[in-house]
């Protein structure tokens, strides 16, 4: 029996369980491959993808900013300690943090023009890696990936919920 590619990259002797097993495989390794190119190119500025993403959503928001918690949710990696990445960013200088009026509860982070300017600088050579991450397929395939990776976002999406968002199953707690 043929193995599959990822089968070979990962060393894995024994045949996956199912083709399903294999594709989810696949998947996160692709993701992972990915991610290492992206962060790559992000290497020469000290940057890391959490810090660049949020950087971006940063600089998306304009001049009125965003709150923390609206940042969260947007990043591609949602597990990310978003505290610790904008703690990063702000002492670097590409962006602030103001308490908001009148909730005093709420930081609203606004991109400098340092940051606005090294976005400007990064954001050709991330659009070249995107572009290159996907050189091998047509245009049809691309948009059918795009298609398929919603599907399995959509339907996995409730049980990838945070777990805060879980309610327990024990009627005590």
């Amino acid at each position: 029996m043929k193995r599959s590619s990822v089968q070979t990259e990962i060393h894995q002797a024994k045949p996956f369980r199912s083709k399903k097993q294999e594709a989810t495989i696949a998947l996160l390794r692709t993701a992972s491959v990915v991610s290492r190119t992206l962060s790559r190119v992000l290497e020469p500025w000290k940057l890391s993808l959490a810090q660049y993403n949020a950087l971006r959503i940063i600089r998306g928001a304009g001049s009125s900013g965003i709150a923390t918690l609206a940042i969260r949710e947007r990043m591609i990696e949602e597990g990310t300690t978003i505290t610790r990445i904008l703690d990063k960013l702000e002492e670097a200088g590409y962006i602030s943090r103001e308490r908001s009026e009148p909730d005093r509860r709420q930081v609203v982070c606004v991109a400098t023009t340092a940051g606005a300017r090294l976005l400007d600088k990064i954001d050709p050579a991330i659009d070249a890696a995107d572009e290159e991450a996907v050189a091998s397929l047509g245009a049809r395939d691309v948009a059918q990936l795009v298609d398929l990776l919603d599907a399995v976002r959509a339907a996995n999406a409730e049980r990838g919920a945070p777990r805060t968002m879980i309610r327990s199953a024990d009627p005590s707690s």
